[in-house]
């Protein structure tokens, strides 16, 4: 998922966010107006490499808003229900 980095601490910012495709586009694509579409932030998602480390920190992090690792918020909750 896509980080400000220049309001972050640079330690803060995960190891593999630097090198994700969403940290070289905006972050309007990965936290889409309710309701928009996220086809264009999941499209991005499926070429980066970054996708796997996105997913698992999403996960670990309980984040709630957003496409993290390919996924939407709906999604993540629906993975997060069958791992249980």
């Amino acid at each position: 998922m896509h980080f400000d980095t220049t309001t972050m601490p640079r330690t803060a910012v995960p190891d593999w966010q630097a090198q994700a495709l969403c940290a070289q586009t905006g972050a309007d694509f990965f936290f889409p107006e309710p309701g928009s579409s996220v086809r264009e932030a999941k499209r991005i998602c499926g070429m980066c490499e970054m996708r796997p480390a996105c997913l698992e920190y999403a996960l670990d992090n309980d984040e709630r808003f957003g496409v993290w690792g390919g996924l939407s918020e709906k999604e993540r909750l629906e993975l997060r229900r069958a791992a249980r």
